[in-house]
């Protein structure tokens, strides 16, 4: 290679370096002069490179190994550079692709566009074309991966995904989230249902160096168990019935970032031995496939379940169980922090109405209404509990009124207790008349309220008139 050519190779180097983050190419061509030369200066340039002689060879090697750009001649032994692009995105679809020709023309182009190529190259090519070629190439990449990591935090919920509330409990979670956040470790979140697990995980993900990359999270417990296997590690085109084509799985999907596990305890144990070996080697495989592909996954797993009694009735992976839990964290259930419920109710509700965000959102009944609750839903009731307040409130603010019904029956209850000894009637009509007070006469509200039929309540009310008549 000559110095002015050194030169060129020497610039598109330094350029593509800086956003090349370590592709790996393939390289295939029956030129050995040029397996050579693309062998000692594609490292230089910044990437990985494996170097194939023909395209059978090239072909085996994206089986084994995980490859981001293919860089082949168009025409070589075995088979050509498009057949080599085709069946490389059966294997892996997201794959960026770049041919070199000697004799270019109007069909190499159209066959090049119709088998999704990035590029093509006119041999004989330099170095520098290369080097600016492949710096596109990376940056296209690095587009796609932001462009993925911004849609699954679009997909959120609307609102500061913060952690709400002042009670302690809820600052040593804060606490546990910005030492373990940093770190690669596996983190286990305990906690009933519905208490927020997986704001938790997004907030150990906001807080840690792969927060640029995706955030991807997968309810265990609500796949069917015949397609947890193919929705986490994918599968190939024929793996099954109904496989029509490759898929990627969800370990890639997040590769560079965080997988959320929830409702870990939930998996079957023929997939937990194949977490098991994820979480000690980082190596997935396909179903279909009998080669491994390499990813880069931080695992963030959650439970309401007994773990450890899981493992002593044999339904739970103990050796699994141990590899997960390196850091553990417990999220308090609602009822054990009732004094954060007036911010998060406040913040539940700003999600679903911009009207009044200055002035008096609830009233204070219905607060303490909501604060009396025992909560056995968590924070997801309670959001679901606010939609509806939300929902039924045409201005603000929200009062008991709007809260639903149950609310109504457990306040009637918590008032007769403690009262003197009360015949049936006298309790049912009890339940009537401060439901028709609350509902200012309003009969189809009080029916709904107490569960009975319009009819029935009328047939309750003209039996009390007959009495009071008599």
């Amino acid at each position: 290679m000559n110095d002015k050519r050194k030169t060129a190779a020497k610039e598109g180097s330094s350029a593509a370096t800086s956003s090349s983050s370590n592709m790996h190419i393939l390289f295939a061509d029956d030129e050995s002069a040029l397996q050579e030369l693309m062998r000692k200066e594609l490292p230089r340039m910044g990437y990985r490179v494996t170097v194939c002689p023909d395209g059978i060879t090239a072909l085996e090697t994206l089986k084994r190994e995980r490859i981001d750009c293919l860089l082949v001649d168009l025409h070589m032994p075995g088979l050509t550079g498009i057949e080599v692009i085709e069946q490389a995105r059966e294997i892996r679809p997201e794959i960026e692709a770049i041919i070199m020709t000697a004799n270019p023309s109007t069909e190499t182009a159209i066959d090049a566009i119709k088998c999704g190529t990035f590029d093509y190259l006119t041999k004989p090519t330099r170095l520098a074309d290369i080097a600016t070629l492949l710096g596109r190439v990376s940056e296209r990449r690095e587009g796609k991966r932001l462009f993925t990591a911004l849609m699954h935090r679009l997909k959120r919920a609307e609102g500061n995904n913060d952690l709400i509330g002042d009670h302690s409990s809820m600052e040593d979670v804060r606490k546990l989230i910005g030492r373990v956040a940093p770190t690669d470790s596996t983190v286990l979140i305990r906690g009933e249902t519905g208490c927020g697990k997986e704001l938790v995980a997004r907030a150990i993900h906001d807080q840690s160096l792969r927060a640029d990359k995706p955030f991807v999270a997968v309810n265990c417990g609500a796949l069917p168990e015949a397609l947890i296997e193919s929705e986490l590690f994918g599968h190939t085109k024929g793996a099954f019935t109904g496989a029509d084509a490759t898929r990627i799985g969800l370990f890639e999907v997040a590769n560079g970032g965080t997988l959320f596990l929830d409702e870990i305890g939930e998996l079957p144990l023929a997939v937990q031995a194949k977490l098991l070996r994820v979480l000690e080697t980082g190596d997935i495989r396909r179903l279909g496939d009998n080669e491994s592909l390499h990813v880069d996954v931080r695992i963030v797993g959650a439970t309401h379940r007994d773990l450890e009694q899981m493992s002593s009735e044999q339904t739970f992976r103990e050796d699994l169980k141990f590899r997960i839990n390196t850091f553990e964290l417990r999220i308090p259930p609602l009822r054990e922090r009732i004094d954060d419920l007036p911010p998060l109710a406040v913040h539940l509700l700003r999600r679903h109405r911009r009207d009044g965000v200055d002035d008096q959102l609830f009233t204070p009944e219905a607060i303490t209404e909501l604060q009396n609750h025992q909560w056995p839903g968590n924070v997801r009731e309670l959001a679901n509990v606010i939609e509806h307040a939300s929902v039924l409130c045409d201005a603000l603010p929200i009062g008991v009124e709007h809260l639903p019904a149950h609310f109504a029956k457990q306040k009637l209850r918590d008032d007769l207790v403690g009262t003197a000894p009360m015949s049936l009637k006298e309790l049912e009509q009890l339940a009537i008349d401060r439901s028709m007070k609350r509902h200012n006469g309003n009969k189809k509200a009080v029916a709904i309220e107490l569960g009975v039929s319009l009819k029935t309540l009328y047939n309750r009310l003209n039996v009390t008139s007959e009495t009071e008549a008599a």
